[in-house]
């Protein structure tokens, strides 16, 4: 057998379309010019080609974007300066903060600052509480990404075992909450698990977000299991490798994400919707 891939790429083009068919329909309609701000802080080459491809997205959808570049040596203080203007200007929809921060910049403070409404990647607190309390409001974009991957694959989640590998604030713990709401029972491996092996070759539905270049191997992966490679690492020779060993997984998965094209456009156009969003169905 060999695994139907989820094409990322397909799914967010269908969608902008819709979002696009939005956008022109805010501004007939209700003459509103949906706009992102999107905050640069440094020079991190990654960071810099992931501004542009939501810039990108958000031209072909309509979507007035503009970037505020800032530079590496900036303190807290002048970022959340920024973010403060930002929140008080009634033409911008939505506020991006990309990600990461330098290191000396205290991240959970300064995001702590964006309003909620306004926080379309859905990483505030308020955002990431509203999902624990089975409330979403502004969901985080990966999550919700891998949520629209899985809805592709017409799979009844009630009552299916789901592991998630990697705990991260912004991926792998609302990635567990989504799964919850979605009726899966959930188990989350992290860098402290012994034996996580034993975890994934359970996993109905595998979603693995470290970084870590090839971590899931065949033999960790369930037959006809679904598998959602959200990590991404640079290799030596410059070429981008998932967490997954994709050529050998998608002998024994029935459903896979490629890396690159799989989870990164589904997160772009989740920023999109939640912009929407904003607009549509605004929050405190």
């Amino acid at each position: 057998m060999s695994a139907k891939i989820l094409d990322g790429n397909a799914i967010a083009k269908a969608i902008r379309g819709d979002v696009a068919v939005q956008v022109e329909n805010l501004r007939v309609s209700r003459q509103i010019q949906p706009s992102l701000k999107v905050i640069l802080v440094g020079d991190n080459p990654a960071s810099a080609l992931y501004v542009r491809l939501k810039k990108r997205d958000c031209e072909e959808t309509g979507i007035k974007c503009s970037i505020v570049n800032l530079p590496s040596s900036s303190k807290n203080s002048d970022l959340t300066a920024v973010i403060e203007q930002l929140n008080g200007d009634e033409s911008v929809h939505g506020i991006l903060l990309q990600l990461p921060l330098p290191p000396h910049i205290d991240s959970t403070r300064v995001i702590e600052r964006i309003r909620p409404i306004k926080d379309v990647d859905g990483i505030t607190p308020f955002n990431l509480g509203m999902l624990t309390m089975r409330q979403p409001a502004h969901r985080c974009c990966t999550p919700k990404g891998v949520m629209t991957l899985l809805a592709q694959t017409k799979l009844d989640l009630l009552g299916r075992h789901a592991v998630v590998v990697g705990a991260s604030n912004h991926v792998g713990r609302p990635m567990c909450l989504e799964l919850l709401m979605a009726g899966c029972t959930v188990t989350v491996c992290h860098r402290h698990t012994r034996n996580t092996k034993d975890y994934t070759q359970q996993a109905d539905v595998l979603v693995t977000a470290t970084g870590k270049g090839g971590l899931i191997q065949k033999s960790w992966v369930k037959p006809n299991s679904v598998v959602i490679d959200v990590g991404i690492e640079t290799q030596v020779d410059g070429t981008l490798q998932g967490d997954v060993d994709f050529e050998n997984v998608k002998e024994v998965a029935a459903w896979l994400t490629p890396v690159p094209g799989g989870v990164g456009p589904m997160t772009r156009v989740s920023i999109l919707q939640n912009l929407l969003d904003a607009i549509e169905a605004p929050l405190p």
